[in-house]
């Protein structure tokens, strides 16, 4: 077995970029526009979750939309303050990324939100940082199933058990988990201590592609030796 991850797969929002804040201000928006109220503790409760179960959410309080309509619209606003406020980066991520882009190291964007969003994000990055990206709108099942990063894995014709996987939240890690990749989780708006992570590292910031590399090489499964 490879002594290297054959890929590290990224989420997103709260993990490269924190995009939370956004995503939190445009549900507030939208609950209040129908009347309702929409605190910070109910926002918290759609991190890392799929848009259409997040939306069936907003619907419950209040929301008279239909699910994909507000997907659209809130996909929308936040693209539109990403455009006004620029894309706020989670320390030690762009410089993690260039990192592995120079040890060889493929990776992958594995995000819940809409393509057209997470191409835009990737576009801010100053380099080509992803071999590929899946999208929620790619996959039939939404993190905490394994479905994207096993279709991340499949895209990029690897094992998934030869990769690592960021995540920022309790589902995605789950979802890593799931996946049977090794799972690095790097807490940010939720805590992260019972979601199973092989490891928790408090940020990115400082980490390098040997950290990632000794991640690795302490928590791959070691396959059983066959007696000779």
């Amino acid at each position: 077995m490879s002594e290297t991850p054959s890929a590290v797969l990224w989420d997103m929002d709260g993990t490269l970029v924190d995009t939370e804040p956004y995503w939190m201000t445009a549900e507030t928006h939208l609950v209040e526009s129908f009347g309702g109220t929409w605190t910070h503790q109910d926002a918290l409760q759609l991190v890392g979750k799929g848009l259409l179960d997040s939306a069936a959410v907003l619907q419950g309080a209040g929301v008279d939309m239909d699910g994909e309509a507000i997907v659209q619209h809130l996909t929308d606003r936040v693209r539109e303050s990403l455009g006004t406020h620029g894309v706020p980066f989670r320390p030690g991520a762009q410089e993690l990324l260039r990192d592995l882009k120079d040890a060889g190291i493929p990776t992958a964007l594995v995000t819940m939100s809409l393509r057209r969003m997470a191409e835009g994000v990737a576009e801010f990055i100053e380099f080509d940082a992803f071999e590929l990206i899946v999208a929620g709108d790619d996959v039939e099942n939404p993190k905490p199933h394994p479905e994207p990063y096993l279709l991340g894995a499949a895209l990029l014709g690897i094992d998934i058990e030869h990769a690592v996987v960021i995540e920022d939240s309790p589902t995605g890690l789950r979802a890593g988990v799931a996946s049977g990749a090794v799972a690095l989780g790097v807490p940010h708006i939720l805590p992260l201590d019972d979601a199973g992570a092989h490891e928790l590292w408090p940020t990115l910031h400082g980490r390098s592609a040997q950290d990632i590399i000794a991640l690795y090489r302490a928590h791959r499964t070691t396959p059983t030796e066959t007696p000779s």
